[in-house]
């Protein structure tokens, strides 16, 4: 089994499956194609039939999409229990990581990870919001807030146990973290706050993001 993965110190859409297949204990190797490169094109099209990382091969078939191999993990282990067991919570989680991975185009782009924003080490310089990126991030720390708030109370992640949502909002924790954003001040009580430090203390983040300062440094 092997994924495909762009270079860890940029590629948010790698991240979440990497998380995913570490959580499910699975064995796999990792091809590594640097973003931004002469060759990235050709490179990722020897693998990938979209012509984009992440994606998985195995058995002779590859699944391409961070949400496709998510789903896919799930059908594999399914001991890993990606999703809440509560099946109000597990609906919720769905209905979050579907509008993650759908939405949000101007934090990815106001936000975005490349050379000179790394999603790994020291925040960056303060980021001031548009209006529209402050009312996407109003979004998510609602949904954070609520989810928490409704699911939570059974551990430190957004719905008690570590999901595939969590896998799906490290990456926006890493954002908020280097671009310095003001969670109070787009409605933070504190919740969405403490459960960014929790995504980024997390033990397999930690071993991304090395590599990644590793790349980088």
């Amino acid at each position: 089994m092997k994924l495909i993965l762009g270079n860890k110190a940029y590629s948010t859409w790698s991240l979440r499956p990497w998380l995913i297949l570490k959580r499910c204990g699975a064995t796999f190797d990792e091809v590594m194609i640097r973003l931004n490169e002469a060759d990235t094109a050709e490179q990722i099209a020897r693998h990938a039939p979209a012509g984009k990382v992440p994606a998985l091969e195995v058995e002779g078939v590859t699944v391409w999409d961070s949400l496709a191999i998510a789903l896919w993990a799930e059908e594999r282990y399914p001991d890993a229990a990606l999703w809440p067991t509560d099946a109000h919570a597990r609906w919720v989680a769905r209905s979050v990581v579907c509008e993650m991975h759908s939405a949000f185009g101007t934090l990815r782009n106001d936000l975005g990870m490349g050379p000179d924003h790394p999603m790994v080490g020291e925040p960056g310089e303060a980021h001031a919001p548009s209006a529209a990126l402050s009312a996407e991030i109003r979004r998510i720390v609602g949904m954070w807030k609520d989810a928490k708030g409704r699911f939570g109370e059974g551990g430190p992640y957004l719905f008690g146990d570590w999901s595939i949502a969590d896998a799906f909002f490290t990456p926006v924790a890493a954002r908020f973290r280097h671009f310095r954003i003001d969670l109070a001040a787009h409605g933070d009580d504190g919740t969405a706050a403490d459960y960014c430090r929790t995504l980024l203390a997390q033990p397999d983040f930690l071993e991304w993001s090395a590599a990644g300062l590793a790349e980088i440094g």
